[in-house]
């Protein structure tokens, strides 16, 4: 069964919008737990455009689930996470100019630099998982870096417009899930995914949660956030068919 981590990075940005005390992102996590998430996400960026340290340090407190941090592969973040300790660190790509997270991390061609922090993270009992692109190299050099888990990055599937392009896009995702898995490398998916283009990554085997906060957010506004979680619960676990909640709308491939 396909697992949920909400991500309320969004929550956040409203909030820094206009510097207000609310909406509070971990009054939002408690509500996604009671929603039936299987954990929190919150990416602490270095430039601190929404989430701040102090959310960080109360959500590693009262998080009872799961708390997954992405940040940077930094020093600063390093030392942050040491501190905090996250069930898990997603190491991830960062330019101060992006409105959001464009692509996956270059494992590839920084393998000496993602090695130090990935045995420095993993003495510290804290698991790691690289976001990147579904591309087979980048597969293969997480693997060999001795990450636990890779994120696979969805944002060009969820952009892609056209049949041919989401055929082609789904096609590039299956194929680095199924290599993930050969590797015994454990694989995460997310990035752009909603209540609708989520439907056909749920006949893919081999993924164990999917992390989405954007369209959790935005749902949640027209009905509030512990619903939207819930309803995004009923899609990952049930296809959209359990009773009680939630868009069911069966959304197939290219459709």
């Amino acid at each position: 069964m396909f697992k949920l981590l909400v991500n309320v990075d969004h929550v956040a940005t409203l909030r820094e919008a206009r510097k207000a005390g609310e909406p509070d992102p971990v009054a939002a996590a408690v509500l996604a737990e009671l929603g039936g998430a299987d954990g929190i996400i919150v990416h602490l960026r270095e430039d601190r455009r929404h989430i701040q340290d102090r959310d960080l340090r109360i959500l590693r407190e009262i998080v009872r689930t799961k708390l997954n941090l992405e940040m940077a592969a930094t020093q600063e973040m390093l030392q942050i996470a040491l501190e905090v300790k996250p069930d898990m660190v997603t190491l991830v790509p960062e330019r101060r100019e992006e409105l959001t997270t464009e692509g996956g991390l270059e494992v590839q061609l920084n393998q000496d630099h993602l090695r130090k922090l990935t045995q420095m993270l993993k003495e510290a009992g804290i698991l790691v998982s690289f976001f990147i692109d579904p591309e087979l190299d980048q597969v293969k050099a997480s693997h060999i870096i001795e990450a636990d888990f890779v994120e696979i990055h969805t944002g060009t599937y969820a952009d892609a417009t056209t049949p041919a392009r989401i055929r082609e896009e789904f096609g590039r995702i299956a194929d680095a899930v199924k290599f993930s898995n050969r590797l015994k490398l454990r694989v995460n998916a997310g990035h752009g995914l909603n209540y609708h283009n989520i439907f056909s990554l749920l006949d893919l085997t081999g993924i164990e949660e999917f992390s989405i906060g954007h369209s959790i957010v935005a749902r949640s506004v027209l009905v509030g956030f512990e619903r939207a979680v819930r309803e995004m619960v009923n899609i990952v676990r049930f296809g959209g068919n359990k009773a009680d909640t939630g868009p069911k709308r069966w959304l197939k491939l290219g459709e």
